[in-house]
């Protein structure tokens, strides 16, 4: 495999196992376990002397497929590819810690992310502070002897805040922490967080990779060295593994990526300025427009905008359902990255259990929409969010 190949070549072709049949297609492994020729070859492989797979939960020739070609994708020496992407996001903050050990984290997480710093890792004695994570001397302030791990995800969930991701890591590598960052916003398209000094980088694969509403997945991708130290026990022992036919899936999605995202980008940036000309929206945020409140850090380390829109509708709750139970292309959904556009209210889905204080303090108010744009007709999606806002009182 080519490594100068771009990323639309690279997610055809990377990574591809063929059989001795010769398919045009990866094959589907649909197997738990795998024979060898003699009991001295079982030892060897057990052993590490000799490659090949042992068993389904350890890897397998359809994940081996998959990961490699988010290593091409992503620019990362190795990864593990998970069931879903909270068991990547939970696998790769674990398995580096032990009790003691403190997490520094940005407070703009997706509601299971936080559950995970924040009620999760406490059990084992694993202590956590939630940081303002747009200003970097916050990150600095939150550093104790005991600071491990760095986590964060930019652009934020729902209101799309971006991080200083380079400035974050600087910050990390001066104190031996590691940085783990969520791109599942940006996609990896858009933003390279290894290449900014990042040390580990997970992505929930249900959304952009699959894109298509049919699988669950998640993968875990860094250098070698940290994953065969610390996530290649956990990965074995603890049984996150993806399924083979949920990896021969995502390997037919990522093929047809950057035609999504491309088209779903274009309307997200087309829905976002008109949106900013409605007069019952009281503002919208979108990290392609100039007004973005980190459109200099945007600039530097993204090099395009995002699938999301996030806005605010001046009348709160009562407009924001008003204005989704009217939408006819756009479906209500709590998914996102979807090849069909998706609208969601954060505070009363996948943010409710966050406490009122902490949904204001993200800026997420009773009147916040997140909206995942699709491949549709971006024409049709203006007019469906035209019809819709008609309906909402002013």
């Amino acid at each position: 495999m080519s490594k100068t190949w771009r990323p639309a070549t690279q997610l055809v072709h990377g990574g591809t196992l063929r059989s001795q049949y010769g398919e045009t297609s990866e094959a589907i492994y649909l197997t738990q376990g795998f024979v060898y020729d003699t009991s001295e070859a079982a030892e060897a492989r057990f052993k590490g002397e000799t490659d090949g797979f042992i068993y389904a939960r350890y890897g397998s020739p359809t994940n081996d497929m998959f990961e490699k070609r988010m290593c091409m994708l992503e620019g990362a020496e190795d990864a593990r590819a998970t069931a879903s992407g909270m068991a990547a996001v939970t696998a790769a903050i674990l398995c580096q810690l032990k009790a003691g050990d403190h997490i520094v984290a940005a407070r703009a997480l997706f509601g299971s992310c936080r559950w995970v710093v924040e009620t999760l890792a406490p059990k084992y004695g694993i202590d956590f502070t939630l940081v303002d994570g747009r200003y970097l001397e916050n990150w600095e302030k939150a550093i104790t002897p005991k600071t491990k791990v760095f986590f964060l995800e930019s652009p934020t969930n729902p209101t799309l805040e971006v991080i200083d991701i380079a400035g974050v890591a600087k910050l990390a590598n001066q104190v031996g922490a590691k940085v783990v960052v969520d791109n599942v916003f940006a996609t990896p398209l858009f933003q390279k967080p290894l290449e900014l000094g990042a040390h580990i980088v997970v992505y929930s694969a249900t959304k952009h990779i699959d894109g298509q509403g049919r699988c669950l997945g998640g993968v875990v991708l860094s250098d070698k060295e940290w994953i065969d130290e610390n996530l290649h026990d956990y990965f074995r022992h603890t049984g996150p593994a993806m399924s083979p036919f949920n990896a021969w899936t995502l390997l037919k999605g990522i093929e047809t990526l950057p035609l999504r995202v491309k088209q779903q980008t274009q309307n997200a940036a087309k829905i976002a300025d008109f949106l900013a000309e409605q007069g019952k929206v009281a503002k919208v945020i979108y990290p392609g427009r100039k007004d973005h409140p980190q459109a200099d850090i945007i600039a530097k380390q993204m090099t395009g905008g995002s699938t999301l829109v996030c806005f605010e509708l001046k009348g709160g709750k009562e407009a924001a359902f008003a204005l989704q139970n009217a939408l006819d292309v756009v479906k209500i959904s709590n998914n996102l990255g979807d090849s069909k556009s998706l609208i969601t209210h954060p505070a009363t889905t996948t943010h409710k259990n966050l406490t009122e204080e902490a949904r204001a303090e993200l800026g997420i108010s009773p009147g916040t929409v997140r909206f995942s744009a699709g491949i549709e007709d971006t024409d049709d999606l203006i007019e469906d969010f035209a019809k819709a806002l008609s309906k909402v009182s002013a």
